[in-house]
């Protein structure tokens, strides 16, 4: 009996009246040797009437019948004080589709119907083993075990794509995850039904791009095979506009689309912010490429490409605070490495705490992902500075200043007004040139400096 998952005194308690399984990625990647989240965890009960399974489970934990329609129980064990799991457990299911899409299927749950049945309806042959949690044996009607062996991605039916096209998406994240190969019929059925994916919402299809991002160590094999399947040009065209843009000069091995796809192979792979600005860093060379001399220039890519990243991530939903970090990286990441020490502050302060070593990470992998061999000592060079700076504590915001707003209203006999705020920035930008100037007399006298040439404009 596994020591994870559900406590051995629920297992048993629901083998006294049907079997239970655990179904889906846990049992896959079980296989493929890999760790198991326990929220990945999830379970499937044959034999025992919906009613009953509730009645059994609520004597060790909270039931939530938020998916009863689907025959789906939220259960969540009582562990006296541990860290509580929510687990679903299931009964057996079948669908019937009623047109194209996600959303159109009809879906019936039976305690009866065999475990097959069930494992019948889901998306992959590798997704469709079973583990009976009563002798620990594998129910694998589909071949899955075979295909995980030999590292292919198969659909189930003709219809899987048709019956939901976020699967489409799903074939090529689990392809780059576990570098398995796309089936041939599987891969020509993608092709096939590519224009499908326009019925599935953005919030989808931002999911299943966060875990070919997050989950993939090397992300381009996934977003190659969005190429080759006709799913890139429809979900970011913006990106497949990058292939075949040549960068000649001597500074690049590859295309746009590929230079991009390899930086992002280059960045943490728990990094979801930074991977999308190594994605969308040059998304604006397409249009800023001049050719002189036989070398290309690219001259604000940086800025326009900061402006379409915006506009790609909202329209896939992204939230508002990646959007802002993928910006900033995006808008700073031509930066030069050769700065005085006022320049690394500025640096400091544009970009911001949170982001500037995204940002130096960020710098190393394009400069690996040119493909012509070059290292980053610079770059080490110019992180070693920045946590100089930190380390001396230097005034990176108004916050940091010597004074604040309210000893600038008292001494100037000012109210509350913008005035405030613009005398506070122009003191920041004095103490970022002459950290020595940050102390209480010296920035009174700079503010008495600023607000007699405000009274002559």
């Amino acid at each position: 009996m596994t020591m994870q998952g559900l406590s051995e005194k629920v297992v048993d308690e629901i083998l006294k009246y049907g079997n239970l399984y655990e179904v889906g990625g846990c049992v896959r990647d079980s296989l493929l040797g890999m760790g198991i989240a326990e929220k990945d965890r999830d379970y499937l009960v044959t034999k025992i009437e919906f009613e009953k399974l509730v009645e059994v489970l609520e004597k060790y934990g909270h039931v939530d019948l938020v998916g009863k329609s689907f025959g789906v129980i939220k259960f969540t064990a009582s562990n006296n004080g541990a860290e509580r799991i929510t687990y679903d457990i299931a009964l057996p299911r079948s669908e019937f589709s009623t047109g194209i899409g996600h959303r159109d299927f009809k879906v019936d749950f039976d305690h009866t119907l065999p475990i097959e049945e069930d494992l019948k309806r889901r998306d992959f042959t590798i997704n469709a083993i079973a583990r009976n949690l009563r002798d620990d044996k594998l129910v694998d009607p589909y071949g899955g075990q075979q295909d995980l062996k030999y590292g292919l991605i198969r659909m189930l039916t003709a219809n899987t794509f048709e019956d939901d096209p976020l699967r489409m998406l799903r074939a090529v994240q689990f392809a780059a995850r576990f570098d398995f190969e796309i089936e041939p019929q599987t891969f020509e059925a993608i092709r096939q039904n590519a224009g499908l994916i326009n019925t599935v919402t953005a919030e989808r299809i931002q999911e299943e791009l966060n875990k070919l991002l997050t989950r993939s160590k090397k992300p381009s094999r996934g977003f190659i095979l969005l190429d080759q399947t006709n799913l890139l040009k429809i979900i970011l065209p913006e990106l497949a506009v990058g292939i075949g843009v040549d960068q000649p000069g001597g500074y690049h091995a590859h295309d746009v689309f590929l230079h991009s796809l390899y930086t992002v192979d280059e960045l943490p792979q728990d990094n979801l912010s930074l991977r999308l600005a190594g994605l969308l860093h040059d998304i604006a060379k397409p249009h800023t490429k001049r050719v002189k001399e036989g070398k290309a220039h690219f001259y604000g890519h940086d800025q326009q490409g900061s402006d379409i990243a915006k506009e790609v991530l909202r329209r896939l939903r992204y939230s508002n605070q990646i959007i802002k970090d993928v910006q900033t990286l995006i808008k700073s990441h031509m930066f030069t490495s050769e700065m005085s020490d006022k320049g690394v502050r500025r640096l400091i302060k544009r970009v911001g705490l949170d982001n500037v070593f995204d940002l130096l990470e960020l710098r190393r992998a394009d400069v690996r992902a040119q493909g012509m061999g070059n290292t980053t000592p610079e770059i080490d060079e110019l992180e070693e500075r920045v946590r100089g700076e930190l380390e001396e504590k230097v005034p990176l915001g108004v916050k940091q200043l010597a004074i604040d707003g309210n000893d600038l209203m008292e001494e100037f006999d000012l109210s509350p007004s913008p005035m405030v705020g613009e005398i506070l920035s122009c003191l920041l930008e004095i103490v970022l040139d002459y950290p020595e100037k940050n102390h209480k007399e010296e920035l009174i006298q700079q503010a008495r400096v600023f607000l007699r040439e405000k009274e002559r404009e």
